[in-house]
């Protein structure tokens, strides 16, 4: 695949994932990137962002019953969890991990990896 060009609309939604404090909806990333670049469309953000995933410039974050999120994946290989305000529907970073999590898996069973989301409201919606 050709390198990307380096157009105003990449940029602006490179920026909006390095601002951010957690991982990006499309509906999300759309908003901060047109902070920039008001008549970005939506149909470029879905591309710019299928086509930074295929790259391996950002990862997808899996969020049950909801569409994807998406962070830098230099961010995604640290392993991190989340904290999503059911207020706000943002999800935020959060470093570190409970760890000890071996004790509650079923006796025989292996533990392998995890995914930790905490629920609750964020410093702006509490």
């Amino acid at each position: 695949m050709p390198p990307q060009r380096q157009t105003k609309q990449l940029q602006a939604i490179r920026n909006a994932f390095k601002e951010s404090r957690g991982p990006l909806s499309i509906d999300e990333l759309h908003t901060l990137a047109r902070d920039s670049i008001d008549s970005l469309g939506l149909r470029t953000v879905y591309r710019i962002v299928r086509r930074l995933q295929e790259e391996g410039e950002i990862a997808s974050v899996q969020v049950p019953g909801k569409s994807d999120r998406y962070e830098l994946a230099s961010v995604a290989s640290s392993h991190h969890h989340h904290f999503h305000c059911t207020a706000c529907d943002r999800y935020f970073d959060i470093q570190g991990c409970p760890g000890g999590l071996e004790k509650l898996v079923p006796n025989g069973f292996t533990l392998e990896d995890h995914d930790l989301t905490l629920s609750g409201l964020c410093a702006s919606c509490a």
